[in-house]
């Protein structure tokens, strides 16, 4: 089973070669990971999809990395409610004919052409990993000369107001 872990982290040398050499001690396959600096200096997020078949070693997983010097906090979220993307840059080779054909293939997707040459083509797109996956998918016949992905990034939704919060907010609107 696939399990979204973020860990917020120092942002300093060798965090992500110490965190990488636990999941490989571990035996743990990372699928994709992503790290960046946040909103506050020094401080890195790292999103990382590991394939967990065993509840206790994905408990084992969690405090190992607490452990962690460097670590601050450490988060399952394949079951919360997040907000994901991932990033892909799609190379495609195409003449002047098929230009147009690709524009309406990615144009549903929200995907950007960002460049152009004589022989191929650029696209960018964003979104869910199955988003990416499907217009990967309709973009092979044509060619696909080169791809680059990010990985998914990914943290928790901010707090929904229930029901009764909204209703009271809007009488005292009224």
């Amino acid at each position: 089973m696939k399990r979204i872990i973020t860990a917020t982290v120092q942002n300093r040398s060798g965090v992500l070669n110490r965190i990488t050499g636990l999941l490989q001690k571990r035996q743990f396959n990372i699928e994709s990971i992503s790290v960046g600096r946040t909103e506050t200096e020094g401080i890195s997020k790292m999103t990382f999809v590991v394939d967990v078949e065993d509840f206790q070693k994905l408990e084992q997983l969690t405090k190992q990395l607490n452990k962690q010097v460097d670590v601050l906090k450490v988060s399952d979220i394949t079951e919360k409610a997040i907000v994901a993307r991932e990033l892909a840059l799609i190379k495609i080779g195409s003449n002047a004919q098929q230009r147009s054909e690709i524009q309406g293939i990615i144009e549903p997707f929200r995907a950007d052409v960002i460049d152009v040459s004589k022989e191929s083509l650029t696209v960018q797109a964003t979104g869910k990993s199955e988003k990416i996956e499907a217009l990967i998918e309709l973009l092979r016949p044509y060619g696909i000369k080169e791809l680059a992905r990010t990985g998914l990034t990914a943290f928790q939704r901010g707090q929904q107001p229930q029901v009764a919060d909204l209703t009271s907010s809007y009488s005292l609107l009224q």
